[in-house]
């Protein structure tokens, strides 16, 4: 069991503790016992040595929160442990069983294999389950129609999903069968030999026809449910870039396809938004704020239309390509926007064609 996932750790506000909760009801995560033997160290790196795949530092933020008791009492992450101390995870919200199980959920599925399945995903379906989405995930539905395939455990870490996209882009994810098959994806994608693009409608129009975002992408540390962009030379955050090129243009907002070099949490979305063309109708990242344009109440309408058409923001993984793990040869897909995509794009070249 891991002590800390990055999603409990998201739900700890910067300044908020456990005991300033509304109810003040917590709830238990986690317990382990000192061992008796066990000379005086500070906790927060007791607990990163006993649990691996928790870090040191977010281990440190749970402790500052309030999360972290020990014999029923919050400690901070200075506290030395001694033998006989019962360490406890204490959040508030109840424990909920992260085991995944099949749900008769339909699939786009491109293309299968043995090996592997291509799934063209919809926008709104969550890809894992975590804080808040415990099912109706797409993992359920893999779990589901992979059910009679004795060899795929869906809570086995070495087959599964390669990677993943937010809930509400739409777009193609390669799934792994096997623990083969996941390990040769997964250098594929580590070493930057796939090829992904993006589609994205964005606020603004570009200068220039194409051309390179970089920079670190780390947690926005006013609001952590969104990235920010720092300095590559800054130490903060982990390195990205993104390459971009237009592909219409309809005045106030752009199409574009988007390149990745990286895979960061959010990473086009952060980037756009950083060179100041956040995605269309992307709330979190300013997209829903009419930034473009004109002041009539026509326009303001047409916006307000557009925005209804598709609430969320305009991204797409539009294309997926890479060497299958068995038999060497190069796999390419595409697939087409979703319908509320398609949609919209059309109204803005018809709004186009009118102001022409």
């Amino acid at each position: 069991m891991v002590f800390l996932e990055d999603d409990e750790l998201e739900l700890i506000a910067d300044g908020d503790s456990a005991e300033q909760d509304g109810d003040g009801q917590l709830y238990e995560h986690f317990r382990m016992e000192v061992d008796k033997g066990q000379v005086s160290i500070r906790i927060d790196k007791y607990i990163a040595e006993h649990q691996p795949h928790s870090s040191r530092n977010r281990i440190q933020k749970a402790a500052d929160a309030g999360f972290i008791h020990v014999n029923d009492r919050p400690v901070k992450s200075n506290y030395k442990v001694r033998p006989g101390d019962v360490i406890t995870l204490m959040l508030d919200r109840p424990h909920y069983d992260t085991t995944i199980e099949p749900e008769d959920i339909p699939l786009d599925v491109v293309y299968e294999d043995d090996d592997l399945m291509v799934i063209n995903k919809p926008a709104g379906m969550v890809v894992h389950p975590g804080c808040g989405n415990f099912s109706g995930t797409l993992v359920n539905a893999i779990a589901w129609h992979l059910k009679d395939l004795k060899s795929y455990d869906p809570n086995d870490p070495e087959v599964g999903l390669v990677h993943r996209i937010d809930k509400d882009t739409s777009g193609l994810l390669v799934v792994a069968k096997t623990p083969d098959a996941k390990t040769s994806l997964g250098k594929q994608f580590f070493n930057k030999t796939t090829h992904r693009s993006y589609n994205a409608l964005v606020w603004g129009n570009f200068a220039e026809d194409e051309g390179r975002i970089e920079g670190n992408i780390g947690r926005d540390p006013k609001d952590r449910l969104r990235m920010e962009v720092f300095p590559p030379d800054s130490e903060i955050g982990k390195p990205a870039v993104t390459h971009y090129k237009v592909m219409e243009r309809y005045g106030y907002v752009t199409l574009v396809e988007c390149i990745l070099e990286t895979g960061r949490t959010h990473q086009i979305r952060a980037h756009m938004r950083h060179i100041g063309h956040p995605l269309f109708s992307d709330e979190r990242y300013g997209g829903t704020e009419i930034l473009r344009g004109e002041r009539t109440a026509s326009y303001k309408a047409f916006i307000q239309n557009c925005f209804k058409l598709c609430p969320r923001q305009v991204l797409h993984a539009k294309t997926l390509g890479f060497v299958h793990p068995t038999t060497g040869q190069q796999m390419d897909f595409s697939s087409e926007w979703p319908e509320d995509m398609a949609a919209l794009i059309e109204k803005w070249r018809n709004y186009i064609k009118v102001k022409k």
